[in-house]
């Protein structure tokens, strides 16, 4: 809001001087007659009328007015020289307006008819002291208005390298987003996926023996796949049209303080009995380090329920330090067996990897001593980007 303003009241401003400009010259141009006047002061009208308005990056119609313009000046400036070799013609409203059209078209107009329009307008505005005799006064003008031009085009440039790099920037951290709700999308989706493949096989074998227990499952399958579908649209539609949802959430709220309702809907969706054990402090945790941890113990949950069905138990310890968040899954089911090239590829614990170097973390998968299948992860508290 601030900012249209701002652009409004640049916009008066421009137009309040122009106008100035445009009353002194025609105390000058009046004494060549209307058909000399008539020109320079439409001149300046038609050249505020191309920039004034605003421009997005990259205008078309910007770039090919500058041009008109630029070519208009000359033109008017030979005819004003060459066929009336008139003196005293020199228009300050029109080199304004000039002025500002070439930092306008520096900033805002296509490379292209950038480039041309800065060669055509820079070379109108230092002719302008020619269209009376070729004096050493008027090119000495002439040459201060070319480095004006030079200087109003190089602060449109410098501006428009700002704005490119800001862009560049917005569309890394975009870019950065989308691949962060790609992972949010295996996370979330797959683990609630997966449970909802073992209740449905669960309820296929429970149906002869005790129908009603059916009913708890199907219960249990219509809400995890509630909130599959939730994440799901929230996600897809981030991802679709970014600027669209501006509200919608860049990462996932759920944290460390839902790691005990994570572990119970793990344990009542058919999988081996889970445990959480916590440490420790665990309220306060910066949010990057608390969704990190829930994020590491489903992916943990989520691999032990498809690649170590026969485990009995999962635990989840964790500890909280001065400085760190400690985070081991252990479940005591054989090692997973080397994936073929039919399995699909291990997107989850890449996606994990790369979240705890983040935060400037380490994360470690393998099995242990005593056989199953051990996730260590260390979550410092306070981190820097090197």
């Amino acid at each position: 809001m601030m900012n249209r303003f701002l652009f409004r009241a640049g916009q008066l401003g421009a137009l309040g001087m122009l106008a100035l400009l445009g009353l002194v010259d025609m105390r000058t141009f009046v004494m060549f007659g209307p058909h000399l006047a008539a020109p320079q002061i439409l001149m300046p009208m038609a050249v505020a009328a191309v920039w004034l308005p605003e421009h997005r990056p990259g205008s078309v119609a910007l770039g090919r007015g500058a041009v008109l313009a630029g070519l208009a000046s000359l033109g008017l400036t030979w005819y004003l020289h060459v066929v009336y070799g008139v003196t005293s013609m020199w228009g300050l409203a029109e080199t304004a307006a000039l002025l500002g059209m070439l930092f306008v078209a520096a900033r805002r107009a296509p490379a292209p008819h950038a480039v041309t329009a800065i060669v055509l307008v820079t070379a109108a505005v230092g002719v302008l002291p020619l269209r009376g005799n070729l004096t050493s006064t008027a090119v000495i003008f002439g040459l201060a208005l070319a480095l004006a031009a030079t200087a109003a085009a190089g602060a449109g440039m410098y501006l428009r390298t700002l704005d490119g790099n800001r862009r560049r920037a917005v569309d890394a951290v975009r870019a950065e987003q989308r691949a962060e709700f790609a992972r949010d999308l295996h996370d979330f989706i797959a683990h609630h996926v997966t449970g909802i493949v073992v209740q449905a096989q669960g309820a296929r074998f429970i149906a002869e023996q005790d129908p009603k227990r059916v009913l708890l499952a199907l219960e249990q399958i219509e809400q995890a796949g509630a909130e599959t579908m939730a994440s799901m649209r929230r996600m897809v539609g981030v991802l679709r049209d970014p600027e669209s949802r501006p509200d919608a959430p860049l990462a996932p709220v759920a944290g460390v303080p839902d790691l005990a309702a994570l572990v119970e809907q793990f344990t009542a969706a058919g999988g081996p009995a889970a445990r959480l054990h916590v440490d420790g402090d665990t309220s306060g945790l910066p949010v990057e380090v608390s969704t990190s941890a829930y994020r590491i113990v489903m992916e943990a949950l989520t691999n032990a329920r498809q690649h170590a069905p026969d485990a009995s138990s999962v635990v989840v310890l964790l500890t909280r330090t001065p400085r760190q968040l400690l985070l081991r899954v252990t479940n005591d089911g054989p090692a997973p067996r080397h994936p073929t090239s039919r399995d699909r590829p291990g997107y989850g614990l890449v996606g994990l990897a790369e979240r705890v170097r983040a935060v400037g973390g380490r994360i470690t998968a393998g099995p242990g001593v005593d056989g199953g299948w051990i996730v260590d992860a260390v979550l410092p508290l306070e981190w820097s980007v090197q």
